[in-house]
């Protein structure tokens, strides 16, 4: 009996032995693999400038600059050409220009000037619906070096017409520019972009 209980344990010990040995030598079959996103931020850049000019409105060698002086005389023609400049590495996007021309009422009268409005729209320029003197464009993104000019208008004309009386009342009044640019992305109506990108 002492025999069969020693054999038995015996046995018994030889199993448990081969089961670790499976057990311990036993590799599981796994895999990896990952994602890595790198992000980049991205941007909306411009200026604006105009030439500079003498004080008879024509102009002059030099840096282009933010703003002129000119002496308003009837019939005289003067170089006024703002630029927007939408600078490299910038995403699509829409410009705005808000024009403030508190001289309209003496540009020229001539049928075949083009007053600055009009010069706006030639130039590709679309007047926003529902806002006086805001204009538009939708541009694609600049992805050279160097930036993409999208002129504005290039000069006037006072009328003819106009006494020096009258001129008087236009002392210190001035043609303003301000532009703007919001991302496109988001954004489906240059209104939208306007009231809610601009948060006009």
């Amino acid at each position: 009996m002492k025999t069969k209980t020693k054999a038995l344990g015996l046995m018994m010990a030889a199993v448990l032995l081969v089961t670790a040995t499976i057990f311990g030598t036993m590799a599981y079959l796994t895999s990896t693999d990952e994602v890595t996103n790198t992000f980049t931020v991205g941007s909306v850049a411009i200026t604006m400038d105009e030439a500079p000019v003498g004080t008879d409105g024509k102009e002059i060698s030099g840096d282009r600059v933010k703003a002129n002086s000119y002496k308003l005389m009837p019939g005289h023609v003067y170089d006024k050409d703002p630029i927007v400049h939408f600078q490299p590495k910038s995403e699509a996007s829409w410009l705005f220009i808000e024009v403030t021309n508190e001289i309209a009422d003496i540009e020229s009268k001539a049928n075949d000037y083009k007053s600055i409005a009009t010069q706006i729209t030639d130039n590709g320029w679309t007047a926003l619906d529902g806002v006086t003197g805001v204009y538009y464009k939708s541009v694609p993104a600049n992805t050279g070096d160097a930036a993409v000019d999208y002129p504005v208008f290039q000069g006037f004309t006072v009328d003819g017409s106009v006494t020096g009386t009258t001129l008087e009342s236009y002392n210190s009044k001035t043609v303003k520019i301000i532009a703007y640019a919001v991302q496109a992305d988001g954004f489906t109506t240059a209104s939208d972009a306007w009231t809610t990108g601009l948060g006009k």
